[in-house]
This record gives C-alpha cells, sequence and structure tokens, in this order.
C-alpha cells in the first residue's frame, strides 16, 4: 500500500459524482494511507479474459473501497510485468472515468465499477503478456489524501484457442477402424491469426446417437502444428468431438461434433 499527491492519479479517478479530483496535493499521511482498504475485487465477472488475434471485448472491474473519513474517489486498472513501474502491460492504457455509490448503511464504504474495451490488435502486442495480470486498486479520502494498492486483485487474461475433428470412413462398418483426425491452434497476437499449439494434451469424446452426454474416450498429445490423430472402433452411431481444457496462458476450445453413421 501507498500514498502519492492527489493530483498524481486524476487521469484514472472513478468518481463518486460527474466532478474530478481536487487539483489540491495534500501531503501523505501514513495513518491515513493505512486506514483505507480495498476488498471484494472481480475482475470480467470472475471469468477468464480470452482474446483472439482482433477481439474486442468490455472488461469490468467491481470492487469496495473503505475508508474511515469516507472515499471521495476511487480507482482500479489491470498491469502486467514484475512491478508497477517497470509494467510491460497496463488495461486500460488509458484509464476512464468510473462510478461509485456510497452504501447507505455505511457511509465510509463505497462499491466501485469501471468498464473498458480491451482491443487485442492494440493492447497485447505480444505473446508473453498471456497469463496472470494485477489490479492495482487506489482511492482518496474526504481529506484529499489517497492510497493505492498493487496488488489489490488479480486476473487471467489468455489467448484464445480452436479445435477441428474429422472423423472417417463414413459410413463404417461395425467393428471397423475410424481415423479421427483433427487441428489444435491458438491466438497468436504477434502475428494476428492463429498457429498450430503443438505438445498439448487433448481428449477424444464419444456421444451416442440420441444422448446429450459425451464421455471420454482417451487422450492425445498434439503434434507438429498442432496436428491431431487417433483411432478408435466403430461400434454404433454417434458423434466424435476433440476438447482442449486450456492453460494458464490459454482458453479452452471444443469442437462441434463429427457424426459417424456405423452399420
Amino acid at each position: 500500500m501507498r500514498m502519492r499527491p492527489t493530483v498524481a492519479v486524476t487521469f484514472l479517478t472513478a468518481t463518486l459524482s460527474a466532478s474530478v479530483l481536487p487539483a489540491t496535493a495534500h501531503a501523505a499521511d501514513p495513518a491515513a494511507a493505512d486506514s483505507t482498504t480495498f476488498s471484494h475485487v472481480v475482475v470480467n465477472g470472475g471469468k477468464d479474459i480470452v482474446l483472439g488475434p482482433t477481439t474486442r471485448k468490455t472488461v469490468t472491474i467491481t470492487w469496495t473501497a473503505q475508508d474511515p473519513e469516507g472515499i471521495t474517489a476511487s480507482w482500479a486498472y489491470l498491469w502486467h510485468g514484475p512491478n508497477t513501474d517497470d509494467a510491460d502491460g497496463i488495461l486500460p492504457q488509458y484509464p476512464p472515468t468510473g462510478t461509485c455509490v456510497v452504501s447507505a448503511a455505511d457511509p465510509t464504504t463505497s462499491a466501485c465499477k469501471v468498464s473498458f474495451t480491451v482491443d487485442a490488435v492494440r493492447d497485447v502486442d505480444h505473446n508473453a503478456l498471456a497469463g496472470a495480470w494485477k489490479v492495482l486498486a487506489g482511492a482518496q479520502d474526504t481529506s484529499d489524501d489517497w492510497t493505492e494498492t498493487d496488488v489489490a486483485g488479480t486476473a487471467d487474461i489468455k489467448r484464445s484457442a480452436k479445435v477441428t475433428v474429422n472423423a472417417s470412413p463414413e459410413p463404417v462398418k461395425k467393428g471397423r477402424t475410424i481415423m479421427v483426425t483433427g487441428k489444435l491452434t491458438r491466438a497468436n497476437w504477434e502475428s494476428g491469426s492463429y498457429t498450430g499449439y503443438q505438445g498439448r494434451p487433448v481428449q477424444l469424446q464419444f456421444r451416442k446417437k440420441g444422448s446429450s452426454v459425451y464421455t471420454a474416450l482417451k487422450t492425445v498429445t498434439s503434434g507438429s502444428g498442432g496436428s491431431l490423430k487417433t483411432t478408435t472402433k466403430a461400434r454404433t452411431d454417434g458423434y466424435f468431438r476433440f476438447v482442449f481444457t486450456g492453460t494458464d496462458t490459454t482458453g479452452p476450445a471444443t469442437a462441434a461434433g463429427d457424426f459417424v453413421d456405423v452399420r
């Protein structure tokens, strides 16, 4: 937790009204800094932020700011890197004004929210940005002292993935071998395209015709260029699909089921 002059953060303030932060800066008060707390920090509704090469997505951060003197304004944004001074990514790049609502039951507590657009083309220009990001939260109290917590919460920003499937021959005689092929790819933010994702476990699943439930048959590992290839026996009419559960840097993907007629 740290405290700085108010004037330094007017560009990313989430205000209680349409007004902006006062221009007058006050000396840091360690006691006031320690009294401000942040809790219930939630990014994107608690879900991962999964981005394709050209994805544009609205992301919301909500949090609670509390100070014995009451909160005049509060702000929050995402950052990536070893620390805030050496961050290699900040979202949003130009933090917008958000809103805070004072609790009717407790005037020292405010519920705050800020929304912004994440544009993969503009905001994530290298793949190393995939993974865990941190939330910086700050607040100004009614004495015009303000506090920031560099890590008030976390969020995962991931590269989106795709997986395809093709089962053949179609139709096939019962007991014969079915060849199931496909490809696992993921967003390459640097090239602006999807590229093969090699060496990842992908599950082959089957759903019997007339059923709504898929069952796991086996797990295969993606090869060169993300290629997938395996075999299974033809037993009954149904759908085959590949399912990738994702990683710390890449979102999950499920192929649409490919139907095979067994005769």
